[in-house]
């Protein structure tokens, strides 16, 4: 980790961008929006290496099996995920959550709800199921560059009404500007529509 940490410390000295952040919790998912960047994965990595927090995330599982490089993403936290089948994702990951409880450990996993970086009409909802599932605060991640900033400063527990909840992300994420602005999509889960 001390390399790790190293590497964050010497990239934000040289970096036009700054990192803003609160204490996370023991237990906590970070999501992070705008997601428009592969920038976002390196700014978001830099992040926790410089607090020395663990964290997993997901990745395509075309990834890591790719050479070299797919076990650099697994040793950094990287989760293959084949995106074409369902495969109790959000079960294994609230187990891992609970577990890591029990065993006083923190627990981090980092999600990009948005899911690509294209724009899109929802958000995948798997984060609210894990969130809800697990009972993990959401520490609201972001990338901004209209004020050249990422990390991650509010913190919310999710109710299980959806639209509200949502409400409070959307307003969280409504003035911030991704790498790539024409990317940005409004947060929004499909589940709202049914509430």
């Amino acid at each position: 980790m001390r390399l790790r940490k190293a590497i964050a410390r010497t990239y934000m000295r040289f970096s036009s961008w700054t990192f803003v952040h609160e204490p996370l919790p023991e237990q906590a998912m970070v999501i992070g929006a705008p997601h428009t960047s592969n920038w976002d994965a390196i700014f978001m990595a830099v992040a926790f290496w410089s607090i020395d927090r663990p964290f997993c995330f997901f990745v395509k599982d075309s990834v890591v099996k790719v050479p070299l490089f797919g076990s650099f993403v697994k040793k950094i936290g990287g989760i293959g995920i084949d995106r074409t089948r369902s495969t109790g994702l959000v079960e294994t990951i609230t187990h891992a959550a609970r577990e890591a409880a029990n065993r006083g450990e923190t627990f981090t996993i980092v999600l990009t709800p948005k899911g690509t970086r294209s724009p899109r009409p929802y958000w995948k909802s798997g984060f609210y199921r894990i969130a809800r599932g697990a009972n993990l605060p959401v520490q609201l991640g972001f990338i901004d560059r209209t004020t050249r900033t990422f990390g991650w400063t509010h913190s919310i527990h999710l109710s299980g009404d959806m639209r509200k909840d949502m409400d409070v992300i959307r307003t969280f994420y409504s003035d911030k500007v991704g790498v790539h602005p024409e990317k940005v999509s409004t947060p929004r889960l499909r589940g709202e529509e049914n509430e």
